[in-house]
């Protein structure tokens, strides 16, 4: 087994570092006050490609479709400098143009996948309801076929870009199949007539990233829209949200880094009873199980990253992945928080943000209780 990245992903890595630490770190703590995303940031995003990483060059993207390392390296950068970036960039690539791309008709990906791989439009997948979180089955924005057209009512919330996305994956219940509904994914232009944004959430972290309510009031999409086939909703959503955990699980590794590379830092520098703390073991130690705890991440993203490239079954992998560096992510922001001591509540230093986007990482994408039920429901089925 190959651990060491190639000659690419170690210039993809440098390249992305170089740019996340001149251009978004500058404008980090004014996005977070202000709730938004830099314009000028998300220009130079799009001539980068950020937002087409794993998608083929013809259709405008960056080319990345086939290494998923690579995506997760971008993701992993771009995260050790800003969370709410790493998750707008991860969430338009990975639960939305990607899945037009592998599972799009020709003409899906001609109509949609040019603008979203080259940042002309921003993307969203629209899962979540009020009732349904956890319980992806639990759908009940419905489409109602009249003609050659469905008619979207209901809404959705907690839809990450779902305020400035211009593309929509959305989750609908288009009926009754036995005792469970049978969901339908539509491509979703939001110029639509009948679509609107409704409240915007005012978050604990991320607070760049854009996390909206969506209503659909008799909303008309065309038959062609469909992703897929009508009632495939439920297991292409589950095929999505398995390629969204590696991406998010390489945020995180990001986040777990910064968190390690600050609390070096300062315990280098922080002087206390005549020597720097980091000569203390208690802090010693913290650093050290933060540092395993991320490179084990690292790892286990990675893996997941090279079945999914290889074409192995990785869905128990990435729900591994986002488990593991969610959960390692919010205990080094914590440590990192505790090792700042007094410093580390306050807003001038980088690990008080880090600490409120690391919580927001267990709970998106999947709660921990959800992975690990995943991880179970696999083991079981595969047998000792």
């Amino acid at each position: 087994m190959e651990f060491s990245l190639n000659k690419r992903q170690k210039m993809i890595r440098k390249i992305t570092r170089e740019f996340a630490e001149e251009h978004i770190a500058p404008v980090v703590e004014e996005s977070d006050q202000n709730s938004q995303l830099d314009p000028k940031v998300f220009e130079m995003m799009k001539e980068m490609k950020y937002f087409g990483t794993c998608i083929p060059q013809e259709y405008g993207g960056a080319g990345l479709q086939d290494d998923t390392i690579s995506f997760c390296i971008v993701t992993e950068e771009i995260g050790r400098v800003d969370a709410s970036w790493s998750i707008t960039t991860g969430v338009h690539c990975s639960v939305c143009a990607y899945p037009i791309y592998r599972f799009g008709t020709d003409e899906q990906k001609e109509r949609f996948l040019v603008d979203l791989a080259m940042g002309e439009k921003l993307g969203a997948f629209a899962l979540t309801e009020a009732n349904a979180g956890s319980d992806a089955g639990g759908v009940q924005l419905t489409a109602t076929k009249d003609g050659d057209e469905y008619i979207l009512n209901g809404s959705k919330i907690f839809a990450t870009n779902g305020g400035i996305a211009e593309t929509l994956l959305v989750v609908t219940s288009t009926g009754q199949k036995g005792r469970r509904k049978e969901l339908t994914i539509f491509i979703v232009d939001t110029n639509t007539p009948g679509y609107s944004v409704g409240v915007k959430e005012d978050k604990l972290g991320v607070r760049a990233s854009n996390t909206s309510e969506l209503v659909f009031q008799d909303v008309r999409v065309p038959e062609e829209n469909i992703l897929g086939k009508v009632g495939q909703g439920f297991r292409l959503g589950m095929q999505i949200l398995d390629y969204g955990r590696i991406l998010m699980a390489a945020q995180c590794v990001g986040l777990g880094q910064a968190c390690l590379e600050a609390s070096i830092k300062y315990a280098n520098e922080r002087v206390q009873f005549g020597q720097p703390i980091g000569r203390f073991q208690g802090v010693q130690w913290k650093i050290a199980d933060m540092a395993t705890a991320v490179e084990s991440s690292r790892l286990l993203t990675y893996k997941a990253a090279y079945k999914c490239d290889i074409g192995e079954d990785f869905g128990h992998d990435s729900a591994m992945a986002k488990l593991v560096a969610s959960e390692a992510g919010m205990q080094a922001a914590h440590d990192a928080v505790q090792i700042h001591g007094g410093y580390g509540l306050m807003k001038a230093y980088d690990v008080e943000r880090y600490f409120r986007d690391a919580k927001m990482a267990e709970i998106y994408e999947g709660t921990s209780e959800i992975q690990r039920m995943v991880i179970a429901n696999h083991l079981l089925r595969k047998g000792a």
